[in-house]
């Protein structure tokens, strides 16, 4: 059986370093917001090249705290791609604020930057960013129009650690950024974990408060918190992995490679453009017959996911919000997407396999 993913495999290279630091770590016996907490967030703030981190305990708290801090009015619209996951949009609206969709690239699956100020009002303050499957934004339009309305940018970079736009990192280009270190992400921890970067000192201190009940001093509260503290034990797993991060990437571009080289023409692979260096997350194809594709891979004892089966404005949770408004390129994206196996825990030789079998659909 070749899966879709195996956490335990992608892990066993770090199981020696992390037991022997795990008993250093629990010797300790400082367990929240302490020194392993500190050296992470220094450490990926020094990876991103960005004076702040600050570990949260989640990429949807991510996303909603680096909303709060913007101290946008209550209600702003934000505008977020329509066919993300869900989560970019939970954001904003626990924020407090209006999700605001506008419809992706076909051939990118990011925010079409062409249809974005067609969706901007007196009302919109912000626009978060969400660089999906592991391809960065197209920032250069998206940067020229929030500077040109004066609008706030907001980066979920949940699927995109070390993705780069012209060199740059994703997560450098926004006012505050979300990540999450969800354990299948690239950079992945042993459970939830998220964190936000920022050059804003202002912005930094206030998440510090924010995350711990509203809290900066000890038992003394300014505002209205979350309680959203990244564990010292994820931090610490963080700290080993980050250290890899670049195999990580090299490894699953390199698996990338395979299928762009070798799928046959019936599959819509990923569009690769010289100016975005792509991580791939998520490697997807798209096909008509997607169902009837996952279906058939699956007799050959190969899985396979969809990422994600039911766009945002269909899901029961948010359809009254967007029930008269079409999105039908984000609807094509989500009947046709199917994600291959494309992980640390697969070899080349389990990626050929996957390809033959799909050639021969």
């Amino acid at each position: 059986m070749i899966s879709y993913e195996n956490l335990a495999k992608v892990n066993e290279r770090y199981n020696e370093t992390f037991q022997i630091k795990f008993k250093t770590f629990l010797e300790k016996g400082w367990f929240i917001l302490g020194e392993e907490l500190k050296q992470f967030e220094q450490d990926f703030a020094a990876y991103e090249g960005m004076k702040h981190c600050v570990g949260v305990a989640n990429g949807l708290d991510a996303l909603e705290l680096s909303l709060r801090v913007l101290n946008l009015p209550l209600g702003s619209e934000v505008i977020v791609p329509s066919n993300t996951y869900i989560a970019s949009i939970l954001g904003i609206i626990h924020a407090g604020h209006t999700p605001v969709l506008v419809e992706p690239d076909i051939e990118t699956y990011n925010i079409n930057p062409s249809l974005i100020e067609a969706s901007i009002t007196t009302n919109t303050k912000a626009i978060m960013l969400v660089h999906l499957y592991g391809k960065c934004c197209d920032m250069g339009p998206i940067k020229t129009i929030a500077s040109k309305y004066g609008l706030f940018i907001i980066e979920d970079c949940a699927q995109a650690h070390d993705a780069r736009y012209k060199g740059q990192l994703t997560g450098t280009f926004g006012d505050v950024n979300g990540f999450s270190f969800y354990p299948s992400k690239n950079l992945g921890a042993l459970g939830d974990a998220g964190a936000v970067i920022t050059n804003n000192d202002a912005y930094a201190e206030d998440l510090k408060g924010l995350r711990n009940y509203g809290s900066k001093k000890k038992y003394y509260n300014d505002t209205i918190g979350l309680n959203s503290r990244l564990d010292d034990i994820q931090a610490l797993f963080l700290q080993i992995k980050l250290t890899d991060l670049k195999t990580i990437t090299s490894h699953k571009r390199k698996l990338a490679g395979l299928y762009l080289k070798n799928l046959k023409e019936d599959f819509i692979l990923p569009k690769v453009n010289e100016d975005f260096f792509d991580v791939y997350h998520i490697f997807n194809v798209r096909h008509p017959r997607r169902d009837a594709v996952k279906q058939f891979l699956l007799k050959q004892d190969i899985g396979s996911e969809i990422h994600y089966p039911v766009s945002p404005n269909k899901q029961k949770a948010l359809e009254t919000m967007f029930e008269k408004q079409p999105f039908p390129v984000s609807e094509e994206i989500h009947a046709t997407t199917l994600s291959l196996p494309c992980s640390l825990c697969h070899t080349e030789n389990d990626i050929l396999q996957v390809i033959e079998a799909l050639n021969s659909f």
